[in-house]
């Protein structure tokens, strides 16, 4: 058996040169998951691209051809592919330069980490001369814009969390706002190689540590957990959260020495609070109208967590939604008014529950990758504004106090990613796929984003190359060995990239001269090397390609956010422009944005239960991450479809909800707004708020051929909004939209997605 690092776990596996036999867990992971079971079925399904392609309009009419999205396909030779798509580059670079040039990828194609998609796009677009780039994520876009001016660069948040086994031992309170999801906490950036936050869960809740889940779902947790459940409207946290902090304020519960030591601001805070600057009280009263939270359930939550050593969490969903930065900033602010910041499982974290990595101490160094190179251009945009870039050149946008201007992209290149899954309003995003003169991906499926391109080539799976591979922080580091030889005609993105790199004659700048084996062997011995002088023995790379795994070494498994900064504020500040944490921010006040003032507030959606739009829509969709796949991966894999309600991804309703509206369990369903619409299969769950609607993300975007905004497959983000959560933070907001379900009485339309396109002969040859 051979071990193999994914991105939601690690397994063992047999093959026969050209599939795999079998797969199962890796026997080291505590706490496996089923999800390995799309890998097998995946390899040689239907939809896997067996050779390079070209639409057909591009084909025939060359770059600028209208039809996009619609159109068949040619599938042409690797040498006719690759000499049409060095035309081309030349073509760009040479007539618009590299800011015609945007270099797609979301990072998530590959758990190993030479042949990852974003190092190799963005490694060979920058030795062309550089190319667009984008910032942020759409899992965490607004917290990535606010923290570096509140508490301090995500990055570093995120790696510095108070680690799990410190929560297990002291934690007597955990108030997880937008939830402790469990089907979140299995995958990991990068990989995980064992899963263990489920016995810490456990470990906690044996020990007496109560947990309270503020989400609209009642599962939206670890079933060892027991946990309360308080559901308020959706997107009403930070109503709630101020009627929290305003009982600490009134009943002389917030810590005033840590408040004055280590954060600035909070006086205007707290006139906010108050109702002194704008004549409304943040009482409880005055939440429970916005949240529906009762006022006695607000004031004896606030108390527990000052009587408690209280673990403040905010999960990534809460700031994926209009004015997300809010609810984030005030989950800092609550745990500074606690004064928990520094002691052991108490203070803040933002993301557990989100990835199995956020609760992980720090190992001693990152694990070896491919270096991208050096980008000849500065020139970006927020990850979550793809579509109003091709849309708007030239148009002027906010961005984290800057006035940017988006560039006249001419070309797309995407490699390891797929925005019709991530982005929001897809009939939109499709018009603007529909812009640039020429679009080209590699993957190893025809997805949504593989459909609506002009050249399209085919990448192999991780199984079927050699590379490495460990998690964000995972200290398990594991030589990933080829399982098969590579399906039909598929190719490693390195290969694809240096023969490019040849015929555009930036080859030596691309490989400096090296195979992808001589890399993975230079960019270890490098790493290895550079850990030895720092005192740290290594096994060299013969004896670690010849193992299971290695175990990067971690120096303080009792990790303590900020425990150094509360000990002494003045010789261990934070990298904020005060030093300290920012409860008002002089810095966000500057850039005078009212979806986002120097300190938190609340701001009414222009979207949720509360407003007028629910007159129409009277169901809130929440749109979270799947349970049977990561993101949109494999999903035509057989754990995937396993899930699917007569092959629609399901969406779960309160059984009142579905009886005011005649629906019964397993029946087809019409989810629709005034954006679009989907069909999906109905589960009927008192796990889930009355008024909510949960529709995963994830089933591949099937749109109707004579209504791109209809997805016959169960997409919910033809139902998004493509709207930013502020000026500030410009990020998704893909969590939240208002909706109506109804009965879908036709028959229901075939599916297309799990089959090839539409497949042509023709010119090119």
């Amino acid at each position: 058996m051979v071990l193999h690092l994914t991105h939601w776990g690690t397994f063992e596996a047999e093959g026969d040169g050209q599939r795999l036999t079998e797969v199962r867990p890796w026997k080291g992971d505590p706490e496996p998951q089923p999800l390995i079971g799309n890998i097998a079925s995946a390899q040689h399904h239907p939809v896997r691209i067996d050779r390079p392609h070209v639409r057909a309009g591009w084909a025939e009419h060359g770059p600028g051809a209208p039809g996009r999205g619609d159109e068949p396909f040619v599938p042409v030779s690797w040498e006719t592919a690759l000499e049409l798509l060095s035309a081309e580059l030349r073509r760009v670079y040479g007539e618009h330069g590299p800011r015609a040039v945007f270099g797609g990828s979301y990072g998530w194609g590959s758990a190993g980490r030479f042949h990852h998609a974003q190092s190799q796009v963005h490694r060979f677009l920058n030795s062309l001369g550089g190319y667009v780039r984008s910032v942020g994520s759409y899992s965490y876009g607004a917290a990535e814009a606010l923290t570096p001016h509140v508490i301090g660069n995500l990055e570093w948040l995120l790696a510095a969390s108070t680690s799990w086994p410190v929560l297990a031992r002291h934690t007597e309170l955990v108030v997880a706002f937008g939830g402790l999801s469990e089907k979140n906490s299995v995958v990991a950036p990068g990989g995980i190689g064992r899963h263990e936050q489920q016995s810490w869960v456990k470990q906690a809740r044996a020990r007496g540590c109560r947990f309270v889940s503020v989400s609209p779902l009642a599962d939206d947790d670890h079933a060892e957990a027991e946990t309360e459940w308080i559901a308020p409207r959706p997107g009403s946290d930070a109503a709630m959260m101020l009627a929290l902090a305003y009982v600490l304020d009134a009943e002389g519960l917030a810590d005033h020495d840590f408040l004055d030591r280590c954060t600035v601001g909070y006086p205007k805070f707290a006139r906010y609070l108050r109702g002194e600057s704008d004549g409304v009280a943040k009482t409880p009263e005055w939440a429970e109208a916005i949240s529906g939270v009762p006022v006695a359930r607000l004031v004896e939550l606030a108390r527990e967590m000052a009587r408690s050593r209280t673990m403040i969490m905010v999960s990534w969903s809460l700031q994926r939604a209009r004015f997300g930065e809010q609810p984030l900033w005030l989950g800092v602010v609550l745990a500074a008014m606690l004064g928990q910041f520094g002691l052991p499982g108490g203070g803040f974290g933002h993301g557990y529950g989100s990835s199995s990595d956020v609760g992980q101490p720090r190992r001693i160094a990152s694990a070896p990758s491919l270096p991208q190179g050096q980008n000849g251009i500065d020139e970006f945009i927020p990850v979550a504004r793809i579509a109003d870039l091709l849309l708007n050149p030239g148009q002027e946008y906010d961005y984290n106090g800057e006035r940017r201007v988006y560039p006249n992209i001419r070309l797309v290149y995407w490699c390891g990613g797929n925005p019709f899954h991530h982005h929001q309003d897809l009939a939109r995003l499709r018009e603007a796929f529909a812009r640039p003169d020429t679009v080209v991906v590699h993957e190893p499926f025809w997805t949504a984003t593989a459909r609506h391109a002009d050249i399209v080539l085919p990448s192999t799976m991780s199984i079927e190359r050699d590379d490495f591979g460990a998690g964000r922080k995972d200290s398990l580091f594991f030589p990933m060995h080829a399982l098969t030889e590579p399906h039909a005609d598929a190719r490693d993105d390195y290969t694809v990239f240096t023969e490019l790199a040849k015929q555009l004659g930036v080859a030596d700048r691309f490989t400096e001269g090296r195979d992808a084996q001589d890399w993975l062997r230079h960019l270890y011995t490098e790493w290895r090397d550079r850990l030895g002088r720092k005192g740290h023995e290594l096994p060299s790379f013969d004896e670690f390609w010849d193992s299971d795994v290695l175990e990067i070494p971690v120096p303080d498994r009792d990790q303590v956010l900020l425990a150094e900064f509360r000990a002494d504020p003045q010789g261990h500040p934070l990298s904020t422009p005060s030093g300290k944490i920012e409860i008002f921010s002089e810095t966000i006040d500057g850039f005078g944005y009212p979806d986002c003032p120097g300190h938190p507030v609340w701001l009414e959606p222009e979207e949720w239960l509360g407003g007028a739009q629910a007159e129409v829509f009277p169901l809130h969709l929440i749109a979270n991450q799947p349970k049977a796949k990561l993101h949109s991966q494999l999903d035509m894999g057989e754990h995937s479809q396993s899930t699917k309600i007569h092959g629609r991804e399901p969406a779960r309703m309160n059984p009142a909800d579905a009886a005011a509206r005649g629906l019964a369990d397993g029946a087809v369903v019409r989810v629709f707004n005034n954006r679009g619409s989907c069909l999906a299969g109905l589960v009927l769950s008192s796990a889930v708020r009355p008024g909510v609607v949960q529709l995963s993300t994830g089933a591949w975007y099937d749109p109707d051929p004579a209504d791109p905004s209809f997805c016959r497959h169960g997409n919910p983000n033809v139902l998004t909004g493509d709207v930013p959560t502020s000026k500030l933070g410009q990020g998704s907001t893909g969590q939240h939209a208002l909706v109506q379900v109804e009965p879908y009485t036709d028959p229901a339309p075939p599916l297309t997605v799990l089959g090839p396109p539409a497949i042509t002969t023709g010119p090119p040859g």
